[in-house]
């Protein structure tokens, strides 16, 4: 019981520490303060392997949503927030199987302009910082009878830039915009190779199910770039999002892969 005392109050920190750490998120408004919010839909494929639940890689279709807001006021930082929200299903070599996977990934960034210079006919910008990426989610095995289910929680440190080039074309204002985001350093939830939920939960088995992480344990890359481009009053946003996410932790592998296609809505809100 002492162990299974001791893993509830880990997690427990775990999340306070997400939690805290998204109090500065709610942003007062404040003079001069210019909002940029995305709302994006993705779909595309995905790539997924969990040896906890299976050897082999389950490949299929994933259906992603997005949202994005960029706070700046007039200084040279600025805040970003992203939420997203995923499905998958997916299906292995053989096509007699089939798991299905969500997950919510919440994202804090703080970032530095770093400069902007004058660039052809438009204005490249550069913007470098680092913030919290925390990760809750799930992968269900439909025909595995002992441990069908793998939870997923983690919460990182991560660097990241975002390089934005703005432009006129057909008299018609125009963004291309590339970010990328790692993690660097954090903690992840992670079941023991052999080990049961029911040993952890319910006998109160602690086997090493905290595990710190770093950039070569989770060697993983977020990457998003699209377009903006105004219609009358409406501006679009095109794109490809990339997230590969990666961990290798308590002898046990796992990865999604995630291609995708971005279609969504960008609005701007000056508050004075």
């Amino acid at each position: 019981m002492k162990a299974n005392s001791n893993l509830h109050r880990i997690l427990l920190a775990t999340l306070l520490a997400g939690i805290a750490l998204t109090v500065p998120a709610q942003d007062t408004l404040r003079p001069r303060k210019v909002i940029t919010n995305a709302q994006m839909v993705a779909a595309g494929a995905v790539n997924q392997l969990d040896t906890y639940l299976s050897p082999e890689e389950y490949t299929g279709s994933e259906v992603r949503y997005v949202s994005q807001s960029v706070r700046e006021n007039g200084t040279r930082l600025s805040r970003e927030l992203i939420h997203q929200a995923r499905l998958a299903y997916t299906h292995n070599r053989a096509d007699n199987n089939n798991e299905i996977g969500g997950g919510y990934n919440f994202q804090y960034n703080v970032h530095w302009k770093a400069g902007s210079w004058q660039v052809g006919n438009g204005l490249l910008s550069v913007k470098v910082g680092a913030g919290v990426d925390a990760n809750v989610g799930f992968l269900y095995n439909t025909r595995n009878s002992n441990n069908p289910a793998q939870a997923y929680l983690s919460l990182n440190l991560a660097p990241s830039a975002v390089v934005g080039y703005r432009f006129r074309l057909w008299n018609r204002p125009f963004q291309l915009r590339y970010a990328v985001q790692a993690p660097l350093a954090g903690l992840m939830f992670s079941p023991n190779y052999g080990q049961s939920y029911y040993e952890i939960f319910s006998e109160g088995n602690y086997d090493h199910n905290i595990v710190p992480t770093t950039f070569t344990t989770t060697p993983s890359l977020r990457q998003l770039l699209s377009l903006d481009l105004t219609l009358r009053h409406t501006t679009l946003r095109l794109g490809y999002l990339g997230d590969f996410q990666q961990s290798k932790a308590n002898h046990l592998k796992a990865h999604t892969w995630s291609n995708l296609l971005v279609v969504g809505i960008v609005r701007t809100f000056s508050i004075n």
